[in-house]
């Protein structure tokens, strides 16, 4: 039997940490790449990415979206168009600058986000109001280089969803903004158990360029924030600067009006951490790579018996089908580690149901089921002469840990979600209590800033307005505007 070695993973709750890195490594989700703040996807972490991938990639084409590619390098010139937008990504932009050994004439940003060159091809593609609107996505690789890295969380390389709209009025425009904006917060919602709060960003958070950021925010068990996808309307600052015009059915000629959102592979690295415990990953059964894992107790008397009818249950259950897809099922025959080591193995990846079959499962008609979100252990009945069962329990089971985990995602929100009355108590907040701390907001650009110097925290997002005019602002004393949510963040 091969040497069966158990990976080490520190606890989460001493270190969270280093409890990341052990796990995406220990998991076999990514590795470091010889370049510096890059990562390579390990098959598991890229079948997750995938999954995930599929997910909101049908909540995106259910909108109404297409999807199309777009290319890597972009001019120069293209990129300095727009000043504040160029102004805002040029310490992260990474360049080419020769094509062999020739040097180029014009540099060629390697895509730091795609605004730029889509804008140009759609002052090609829209001439008339019956072009509009123009919705289209793509899923594509991009490059900023960044000082501070983080596997999945923040990395110099990594892989997104971008979508760029134009449209014939802002109130359209708008529309598409929130309708985006709720499209994310209802996937981390509902397919990755990942609570989370909504809401547009100050000016001072707002994406470089736009009008107006709305995004979602996580909360993770370190009590930092985490932006975990935005929606942002453009206005028409990149449509004047790239010339998009149509001729309108009042035959005046007009700027389109634009937005773009976007969700990328740090939303992985936040149901990683948000999840996790100290055995490793628990991964939402929506989108976990392996949802069941069918797991068979080998002795030698009874070896060919049992896988023999372990395999076809696993083939059984992958004929069923959950959340409107197949069950994926992996039948693990290897014969050179034991089954603890197996079982140890898959709780570590986080697959949420392991089945476990022995001899005397065979012969008692049952197998026992371990679900890796509440840890309960049970017995099943199975009927090993034509593999019949009850599917419901086992995709009832899959369906209960998908909720089970966002009611301990929205649970530990609103218990890291506080009030604070005064400068003091929002930092004892981020200090101690470490979580998102509510203020009445009124405050102005000077005002947030010398809240970050002094605390760390940024104005995570910015929500209901407040209408009673006697409600001061908790840091300025000025009439509040709104209610907003500060909070440390990644």
């Amino acid at each position: 039997m091969a040497k069966e070695e158990k990976k080490f993973i520190t606890k989460k709750s001493e270190n969270l940490s280093q409890w990341y890195i052990d796990v995406v490594l220990g998991c076999e989700l990514a590795d470091y790449a010889p370049v510096k703040g890059c990562m390579v996807f390990r098959p598991y972490g890229w079948s997750l990415w995938e999954s995930i991938k599929e997910y909101l990639n049908k909540r995106i084409i259910d909108t109404g979206h297409v999807n199309a590619q777009f290319p890597l390098l972009i001019p120069e010139s293209f990129l300095k168009k727009e000043a504040e937008h160029v102004k805002g990504f040029a310490p992260e932009v990474a360049w080419v600058t020769h094509g062999g050994d020739e040097k180029l004439g014009e540099r060629l940003a390697i895509r730091p986000t795609s605004e730029a060159i889509i804008c140009h091809m759609y002052s090609k593609w829209i001439n008339s109001y019956r072009d509009l609107p123009v919705l289209i996505n793509q899923w594509v690789n991009v490059m900023r280089w960044e000082k501070k890295t983080k596997p999945f969380l923040r990395t110099t390389e990594f892989h997104w969803q971008e979508g760029h709209t134009a449209h014939r009025t802002h109130e359209e425009a708008m529309e598409e903004v929130i309708r985006m904006l709720h499209v994310y917060r209802d996937f981390a919602q509902e397919d990755l158990a990942m609570a989370v709060l909504s809401g547009p960003k100050s000016d001072s958070e707002k994406f470089a360029g736009a009008d107006q950021t709305h995004a979602i925010e996580a909360m993770m068990p370190d009590g930092k924030a985490l932006q975990s996808g935005t929606s942002h309307d453009l206005g028409q600052h990149f449509a004047k600067v790239f010339d998009i015009k149509f001729l309108d059915d009042d035959q005046v000629e007009k700027y389109v009006w634009q937005t773009s959102w976007g969700v990328s592979t740090r939303i992985a690295g936040g149901l990683i951490m948000m999840h996790g415990d100290d055995a490793g990953l628990r991964l939402p059964p929506k989108i976990a790579p392996i949802q069941i894992v069918v797991v068979p107790i080998i002795f030698e008397k009874s070896k060919s018996e049992v896988l023999e009818k372990a395999e076809a249950l696993a083939k059984a259950l992958g004929g069923m089908a959950v959340f409107g897809r197949p069950v994926r099922v992996k039948f693990d025959a290897n014969e050179q580690v034991s089954a603890g080591f197996k079982f140890n193995h898959y709780e570590m990846k986080g697959v949420p149901l392991r089945v476990e079959v022995g001899p005397k499962d065979i012969e008692k008609g049952n197998v026992k089921i371990v679900d890796r979100i509440s840890g309960a252990k049970e017995f099943v009945s199975v009927n090993f002469s034509d593999y019949s069962f009850d599917p419901a329990e086992f995709t009832g089971r899959l369906e209960a840990a998908q909720k089970n985990l966002f009611e301990n995602s929205q649970r530990e929100l609103e218990s890291r979600t506080l009030e604070a009355g005064d400068i003091s108590e929002l930092e004892n907040i981020v200090a101690n209590s470490r979580g998102f701390a509510i203020v009445n907001w009124g405050g102005s650009d000077e005002d947030e800033l010398a809240i970050k110097e002094r605390t760390s925290a940024t104005l995570r997002v910015l929500l209901e307005p407040v209408k009673d005019g006697n409600i001061k602002c908790f840091y300025s004393g000025n009439p509040a505007r709104c209610r907003a949510v500060f909070a440390a963040s990644y």
